[in-house]
């Protein structure tokens, strides 16, 4: 096992006031404190950096309340105007990128470099979005019989449910939030309580753009299981959109069948990253250490079981090993870092399991392998090679800075491997052959496949993944039409 370096220690930067986005639960365009508190934690350093309002079932309400009352002016507006208010999310979005960024390392610890690529990426869907509210078109067709024509109109669903994940603080509600508004929508936006000041400095942007009070209300709670079931089930709300976990999502799904609410989840993944013996080396270890380290690992797309074709595989893992080891790991607020922590210690706990578990089966640690000791929730990047297929890691989600290596001989091998998993989110695929890279994409089970990039996230295109991995679609035209109802007319004239 390869020494791992101690990381630095380092403070907050001294001009962003953490508690300064802790004003209050964002409801009806106004700040409202609760006496429970949640604390916020910086998981490079374990202090606290603010504490944010808790909300419980009456607060919950009073957001889907403030929400219903909006809408009708909201629907209402123009496209162009709704438009416009998008637009001017985008701007204030690169205008504040900075502070948002700094608040993202904080809050999430993932690398300040990470945080400022999550900012760009986030605007994005508002600058997308607000093109696409003013291309909200219907059908109008003839009936094969003649006998009429086939209208289709597009309505807003109404109230939306939105509720984020904290890998992602600002892009994951910034993914639903911008198509929910070009829609027509107004929403509640429940963000993950681990990073919760994103999500209150987003609002304040908002207000700041023009978005009209009520529009998007933002809560937070210790008890997101009794909260969200109590706007589920409130008649008004009609639509739920998810990002988390598998397990999670199953039981957000069985609560909205109450209420025949409709459902978009992004859930788990798995993804498989297969490189083949004619791949270009370089550039299949520049797409692994994109595909797999960026925000340290913590994301649902993050390349997790590496199959590597016998005649590249020494080569491959000798590379990945050096550029693993090169990394620099420390507080997400440095900007020298590379790696930063896990979101909590139970984060960390997980990884040790699944590494304990892969090297009992016969693993070889190359490169790291132990979490580090002292203060904050870190776990250096490591690399394990010839992985046994029926090692854990290989079918559950680490959620961390860990490559599993595997070798494969032939095509139907890896595609057999690769698709031997319950998710279904992203796969990446490298080989100098484009008629077999478009193959062997036809052949995996996954919503996205990228050959030859270690990038496969895209406003512009549909996000989303197949089998357990989730419902629906988010971005590109795709994700506004996840927030409208067609309505079908049968008209003579």
């Amino acid at each position: 096992m390869n020494a791992i370096p101690s990381r630095p220690v380092a403070d907050p930067p001294a001009d962003l006031d953490c508690t300064a986005f802790a004003k209050g639960l964002f409801i009806d365009g106004e700040w409202r404190r609760t006496v429970a508190r949640i604390a916020v934690v910086d998981p490079s350093t374990e202090r606290a950096l603010a504490e944010v309002a808790d909300a419980g079932v009456a607060e919950a309400l009073a957001a889907v309340e403030a929400a219903d009352r909006a809408a009708p002016a909201w629907r209402a507006k123009p496209p162009r105007e709704r438009s416009e208010i998008l637009r001017r999310c985008f701007e204030l979005m690169v205008e504040r990128a900075d502070m948002l960024a700094a608040l993202i390392s904080l809050e999430n610890g993932k690398a300040l470099t990470d945080a400022r690529g999550e900012v760009a990426y986030a605007a994005e869907f508002f600058r997308w979005n607000a093109e696409e509210a003013v291309r909200i078109t219907g059908d109008l067709g003839t009936a094969p019989s003649g006998a009429n024509r086939l209208l289709v109109d597009y309505a807003p669903i109404g109230i939306a449910v939105l509720v984020t994940p904290w890998n992602f603080p600002a892009a994951m509600a910034t993914r639903k939030i911008a198509p929910a508004l070009a829609a027509g929508c107004t929403v509640v936006l429940k963000p993950a309580s681990e990073t919760p000041l994103t999500a209150y400095a987003l609002a304040d942007l908002y207000r700041d753009a023009g978005v009209p009070d009520g529009v998007v209300n933002v809560v937070t709670t210790s008890d997101p299981g009794a909260v969200t079931a109590a706007m589920l089930d409130d008649p008004r709300v009609r639509k739920l959109s998810f990002t988390g976990s598998t397990g999670v999502g199953r039981t957000l799904l069985a609560q909205a069948a109450r209420s025949v609410v409709s459902c978009a989840m992004e859930l788990g993944g798995n993804a498989p990253f297969i490189v083949f013996d004619d791949a270009d080396l370089e550039a299949a270890l520049d797409g692994a250490m994109i595909a797999k380290m960026r925000n340290a690992g913590e994301a649902c797309t993050a390349a997790n079981r590496f199959y590597v074709q016998s005649g590249i595989y020494d080569r491959f893992a000798a590379g990945l090993v050096a550029r693993m080891a090169a990394m620099r790991v420390g507080p997400g607020s440095d900007p020298a870092t590379q790696c930063g922590p896990m979101i909590t210690r139970k984060a960390v706990e997980k990884i040790e399991r699944l590494v304990a578990d892969a090297t009992s089966r016969g693993a070889r640690v190359l490169h790291g392998g132990a979490a580090l000791a002292g203060l904050g929730y870190f776990y250096p990047p490591t690399v394990l090679g010839d992985v046994s297929a029926d090692a854990m890691l290989m079918h559950e989600e680490i959620f961390g800075p860990v490559a599993a290596l595997r070798r494969f001989e032939t095509e139907d091998e890896a595609v057999g491997a690769a698709n031997d998993t319950e998710y279904g989110l992203a796969s990446y695929i490298f080989t100098r052959d484009l008629q077999r890279g478009l193959g062997v994409a036809r052949r995996i089970e996954s919503g996205m496949v990228a050959i030859n990039r270690g990038l496969v996230s895209d406003p512009a295109a549909p996000f989303g993944g197949v089998k357990q991995s989730g419902l629906g679609r988010e971005g590109g035209h795709h994700g506004v039409l996840d927030y409208l109802e067609p309505k079908y007319i049968a008209v003579s004239f």
